[in-house]
């Protein structure tokens, strides 16, 4: 039980830390498909109150790790490997279609939005503290990108994607940073030069590579 304890530095930002730690379990295969996860048994495990468990495990339900049954509780619904194909594959299609349809819309202002999201970003250190701001710095970035794109439905499609995401946990984060600072730094400067051709490829790229990587992960756990 002494393995799952949170430090007291943990407790700083606790719904968050719990919820990452009940995610990398799920994904490392901790847990069977259909499990119960009780929240007197892990609150105590995990050394926190219940409040924080229970915001935590409404976050995995949004993201598809677990599913809330009336009189059951949470029950494990671990994303698969092909899952995790299905959704990325269709995110680097959507995103890199969204994306060359929103390019001739991005004035001076997003594109300042974008450079000032990117250098936000590089300015963090890959560790577990950091991991939260770049998670949301991140997905702003991205949504700038597509979000002048008129296409109702795409932009609904890739919503829908974006909430069966697991986010990042930190090991992958840590391991693949540099990575996603230079993709970044590119769709910047192809949007900057309206290259839909390069800006395309490298959003496709982006995605599929973070795909593999979080692949990768799940299978070595």
């Amino acid at each position: 039980m002494e393995k799952f304890k949170l430090t007291e530095q943990d407790r700083a930002t606790l719904q968050y830390k719990v919820t990452n730690k009940l995610r990398e379990l799920i994904l490392k295969g901790e847990f069977k498909m259909g499990e119960r996860l009780m929240q007197e048994e892990w609150a105590q495990k995990l050394g926190v109150s219940r409040m924080p468990l229970r915001e935590a495990l409404r976050q995995l339900e949004v993201e598809g790790l677990v599913r809330i049954e009336p009189r059951r509780g949470a029950v494990v619904t671990p994303i698969s490997v092909e899952d995790i194909e299905e959704i990325y594959q269709l995110r680097a299609l959507l995103e890199g279609q969204a994306v060359v349809k929103s390019l001739p819309y991005l004035g001076n202002e997003e594109i300042q939005e974008l450079e000032d999201l990117y250098h936000a970003m590089i300015k963090l250190k890959a560790d577990e503290n950091d991991v939260e701001v770049f998670m949301k710095l991140n997905s702003e970035f991205h949504r700038i990108l597509r979000e002048s794109c008129p296409w109702r439905r795409i932009q609904g499609f890739i919503e829908t994607l974006w909430k069966g995401i697991p986010p990042y946990t930190p090991s992958l984060l840590s391991n693949h940073l540099e990575d996603s600072h230079e993709e970044h730094r590119l769709m910047l400067e192809y949007v900057k030069q309206k290259d839909e051709i390069q800006l395309r490829r490298i959003t496709e790229k982006h995605i599929l590579r973070t795909k593999e990587n979080l692949i990768e992960m799940m299978r070595k756990e």
